[in-house]
């Protein structure tokens, strides 16, 4: 009789519980189905052979290109609501999977789906049309970046979720400075916390994306962060205002990095970097002519060239001049960023006669698509008198030593106390004479004595 009754409780507790699991299960099963009522039936049909890892296709390059697309990827994208057609609409459904496509390569794929990210994305494709990037595409780039260049249609998630430094876009074509950003503060901050520190596009701007050689941008990347950076620095640093202009961050920022001294061509009416015009290459023109024996522009060459940038009056009213930065010699210096505690703070790195950062000395100007156009300069041009005129505006006490200026200076010096001294000795010997001269001025000034008055009882 026990063990009847035992059995039979324990039939109805496996019977309890497989009604709890059934009901789960019918539970689960309306958001499952959810899930697939999301995709449209034309495009459940297309992932229904899409969905298969193995599948690709031969191009005319003779590459193969993989056709998967994985349905759950695809749900969890931002484009999920699309259907496959919206932006595939030149596909025929009678011919297609049938008949071998046309396409030459992945590059002309890619380019050809441009339209249909246009479509939706008007305002970040017109962002990305004034970009360094899609000027090299214009040129004829073929690593330019297109849209399907950074984002995979099929699997593209919302910005807002930081995805894992590994999987930024920007690494597949600029691979040593992302390897560079990936050690530095930032990027080590990022892979520690994510999305709270910044990464490629907080910088450079995800689809606006220009040349580094324009304006002062990487400096003020740098400010839209570091909003206090100025007045931390204005209670140690002198002249802090002069160090922000003509100094990037990173020269100090970067304590391991090579510097050296841009001079950029500047038209002094808009303050904008002069540019070279497309097709008419003046500034390589110039450079080639005025430079011998490939040792870099020296004063009299430098001068020359902006005496014919000025002449052409391309500029307008305003003329060419000269403007001088310090910077690190290449982008992946840039990006070796360290604490703050590790900045260079020791006025000698740069104040101190034969400093390093002034041992190489370039010439720029912006190319026609942004990016600069160097050529070497002779040192010497820093410390030579002749060259004042050209780089005006950037003289570095201690580095940037103009000898002659410094005899000039010991000079007005010298002749300063000497003629103090000469003053004060010239007083010392003419002290008795102007002491004699004070009295006799003095006695010719006081009033003269009264006469006495007259007898008041008259006379006998």
């Amino acid at each position: 009789m026990g063990t009847t009754a035992n059995r039979g409780i324990r039939g109805r507790r496996v019977a309890a519980l497989l009604m709890a699991v059934g009901g789960l299960l019918a539970l689960a099963a309306p958001h499952a189905g959810a899930a697939e009522d999301k995709l449209s039936k034309e495009t459940t049909a297309c992932l229904k052979c899409h969905d298969d890892p193995a599948l690709e296709t031969k191009l005319g390059d003779g590459k193969r290109l993989a056709l998967h697309v994985s349905t759950k990827a695809f749900l969890a994208s931002v484009h999920k609501e699309q259907d496959c057609t919206d932006c595939h609409a030149d596909l025929d459904d009678k011919t297609h999977g049938k008949v071998r496509g046309k396409l030459k390569s992945e590059r002309e794929l890619t380019a050809s789906m441009q339209d249909s990210c246009v479509d939706c994305h008007k305002k970040k494709y017109k962002q990305y049309d004034d970009s360094i990037h899609a000027t090299l595409a214009k040129d004829g780039n073929d690593k330019a970046p297109l849209c399907a260049s950074c984002h995979n249609a099929h699997t593209q998630v919302s910005v807002k979720v930081a995805a894992p430094i590994e999987q930024t876009p920007c690494a597949s074509c600029h691979e040593e400075i992302f390897k560079a950003y990936a050690q530095d503060v930032h990027g080590l901050q990022r892979t520690a916390q994510g999305g709270k520190a910044p990464i490629c596009a907080d910088c450079h701007q995800a689809h606006a994306v220009k040349a580094a050689s324009l304006d002062d941008t990487p400096r003020d990347a740098c400010l839209s962060c570091h909003k206090d950076a100025f007045d931390a620095h204005a209670p140690w640093l002198p002249n802090a205002g002069l160090h922000f202009e003509s100094i990037s961050c990173a020269v100090c920022h970067a304590p391991d990095a090579e510097r050296r001294v841009n001079l950029r061509l500047f038209d002094g009416a808009s303050k904008q970097p002069l540019r070279e015009k497309v097709g008419v290459p003046q500034f390589v023109r110039r450079v080639g002519a005025s430079e011998t024996a490939g040792l870099g522009l020296d004063e009299r060459a430098l001068w020359s060239l902006l005496t014919q940038f000025n002449a052409d009056g391309a500029t307008g009213p305003g003329k060419v001049v000269l403007r001088g930065r310090l910077e690190v010699r290449s982008g992946v210096h840039a990006h070796r960023l360290a604490e703050k505690g590790k900045a260079v703070r020791d006025c000698k790195t740069c104040h101190a006669f034969g400093a390093e950062p002034f041992q190489s000395v370039v010439l720029s100007i912006a190319g026609p698509d942004g990016r600069p156009l160097r050529h070497g300069v002779q040192k010497d041009v820093l410390t030579s008198l002749t060259a004042m005129q050209s780089v005006r505006g950037f003289y570095a006490i201690g580095s940037t030593r103009i000898k002659l200026l410094d005899v000039l200076l010991v000079l007005a010096v010298a002749g300063s106390i000497a003629g103090c001294l000469a003053h004060m000795a010239m007083r010392r010997l003419t002290r008795s004479a102007r002491e004699r001269r004070e009295a006799a001025a003095r006695a010719a000034a006081a009033p003269a004595a009264p006469a006495p008055p007259p007898d008041a009882g008259g006379s006998p």
